[in-house]
């Protein structure tokens, strides 16, 4: 009688974190996918309800047009399942001109345990310290609890709250604003 064992674990993920300076095959279909599920979930960098798919594609075709803008895309087996911005500030503001901002930052909830927010976020700060950059900010709504947890991990400092920063629902969330020097 031959033994039944315990199967293999499956193959780990493969993740993937890479600045996205064109669109190949699905990846805009990938990345309306996933930052609309992280809408749905209550992730949604801004927006509460996606947006009509042509509008969703504008907007990340857009992202690429903007000199200002990089776009950091983290890959799960080959499938964009979360992405980061990051934002140099106006050429005409010398006065902050040392400090960047990382935005439209989110991980797709199927694709959530697996690293990504962290990478995406370490490669916003690596993009920013090469640029020459020596602060870099964000802001994250009051209820994106593990976001707050990852970026606080990571280093970035608290430096003030927004009480009415966003409406959801009709109800006002606050908003938290972070600072992490390079």
């Amino acid at each position: 009688m031959a033994t039944v064992g315990t199967p293999p674990p499956p193959p780990a993920a493969k993740i993937v974190v890479e600045q996205l300076t064109a669109f190949d095959g699905s990846d805009i279909n990938d990345i309306c996918d996933a930052a609309e599920a992280a809408i749905v979930d209550g992730g949604g960098f801004g927006w509460l309800k996606a947006p009509p798919r042509h509008v969703f594609e504008a907007y990340w075709r857009g992202v690429l047009l903007v000199p200002e803008r990089q776009l950091f895309v983290g890959r799960l087996d080959g499938v964009i399942a979360g992405a980061a911005q990051f934002v140099r500030p106006p050429r005409n503001n010398e006065a902050q001109g040392h400090a960047a901002t990382l935005t439209g930052h989110f991980v797709a909830p199927w694709a959530r345990g697996h690293g990504l927010a962290r990478g995406l976020t370490a490669a916003v700060e690596d993009a920013a310290r090469a640029a020459g950059y020596r602060v870099l900010n964000l802001d994250v709504r009051a209820s994106q609890s593990p976001a707050i947890a990852m970026y606080e991990t990571r280093g970035f400092v608290r430096f003030g709250t927004h009480p009415r920063y966003a409406l959801v629902d009709g109800k006002y969330v606050a908003g938290h604003f972070y600072t992490k020097e390079l």
